[in-house]
């Protein structure tokens, strides 16, 4: 291949914008929404296409998949259907011209050699569009299903080192090698072709422990960092310590976070809809089973504590919150980036039917604040 790509090429990829907006979560039924509402996401191969052509027309910087592999039950079995994460980029990147789609992998559960070829070949697919969502650890329930045992938090970075080291030796060592590690042991390595334009695909990790990110520093081109308990201004705190963490290496860290997004003409139709989804048709019994995951329980919190985080998990799963009329999503919005975020991974109840909305109005509004900019940019003709 004969083209040249380089890092900076791809880090422009994913959005020439101040303030990048991706989609999270739309591979997976209900996305982040754990809703009874009928009209709630399906999840399907039609309508994620669909979704990824419509996000792409309009200018929306990237999409990022949840890695899956079984539903929380309830009424709805929240999550129960998902698209494997790696074939859906590649399909969607087949598909598309200029949109950045990430997959997103738990490293404990596929070998680094076949992964290696797997990032390479989605990465050729989409002409260097591609990157990979790191994940280090997850859901003890869902390792069950594959055999694997879960390590302790600190194993699980030092095995995640050792795992992205090999990816990265297949993308870049042109002859044989063998790595003899602690827990990872290949030999006579050979892997071509070798990424797609001469440069490496882009890696994000969402470690938000100190463990995680240093790990993030040290490997990563950007780190997901909630923010959905904070002030600006201890938001902005957190962001100036990891970059600043960064920088102390020789390295610069982009910095996402996600977030729930409710649109609609005025706030009170807004916070109307959200009220309806979030707590008058949530399923609660797939919430219930989603915190028993994450320890927060009657035994351990008290009624309030739980019940603040019913409500929390019930739409967008911990993300941070936007409802209201355009003024006030964008002026959210805005907000972040002045916090130092570089970008937002963005759900909704239903993506397809209300990005159009999101986009017409809210957009040209982030544009007069100079976050964003009209021109969409196909990444290699």
């Amino acid at each position: 291949m004969s083209m040249r790509l380089s890092q900076s090429d791809r880090l422009a990829m994913t959005g020439r914008n101040r303030l990048k907006i991706g989609l999270f979560g739309a591979n997976c039924s209900s996305g982040r929404a754990v809703t009874t509402v009928p009209e709630r996401w399906s999840g399907s191969w039609e309508d994620c296409l669909h979704l990824a052509q419509l996000a792409d027309d309009a200018g929306i910087d990237f999409l990022l998949p949840i890695a899956r592999w079984r539903g929380w039950e309830g009424e709805t079995d929240y999550h129960g259907t998902t698209l494997e994460t790696m074939t859906w980029a590649s399909g969607l990147l087949a598909k598309t011209n200029r949109i950045f789609v990430f997959g997103t992998i738990h490293a404990p559960l596929f070998h680094p050699v076949i992964a290696a070829k797997e990032f390479v070949t989605a990465d050729y697919i989409g002409r260097g569009r591609f990157g990979l969502n790191l994940v280090c650890g997850w859901n003890e329930g869902e390792f069950d299903m594959f055999g694997v045992t879960q390590r302790d938090h600190q194993e699980r970075y030092v095995y995640a080192q050792e795992w992205l080291d090999i990816v990265r030796a297949c993308w870049e060592k042109e002859e044989k090698f063998s790595f003899d590690g602690s827990y990872i042991k290949v030999t006579d390595v050979r892997s071509k072709p070798k990424p797609f334009g001469g440069s490496r695909p882009l890696v994000m990790n969402a470690g938000i422990s100190a463990t995680g990110q240093q790990f993030a520093v040290k490997n990563c081109d950007a780190i997901f960092m909630g923010t959905s308990r904070g002030s600006m201004e201890e938001v902005r705190t957190k962001l100036d310590a990891v970059k600043s963490q960064a920088r102390q290496v020789g390295r610069e860290l982009d910095v996402f976070t996600t977030g729930v997004l409710t649109c609609r003409p005025s706030k009170r139709e807004a916070e109307e809809y959200y009220r309806h989804v979030s707590t008058e048709c949530a399923d609660w019994h797939a919430v219930d089973n989603i915190l028993r995951s994450k320890h927060i329980t009657p035994e351990t919190h008290t009624p309030e504590q739980l019940q603040a985080a019913r409500i929390q998990y019930a739409n967008g799963f911990s993300g941070y919150t936007i409802v209201g009329d355009p003024d006030h999503v964008a002026d959210q919005l805005a907000k972040l980036s002045y916090s130092g975020l570089d970008g937002i991974a963005a759900s909704f109840v239903n993506y397809a039917r209300e990005l159009p909305y999101f986009c017409s109005e809210v957009l040209p509004r982030l544009e007069r604040l100079g976050l964003r900019t009209r021109e969409k940019e196909v990444a290699v003709a």
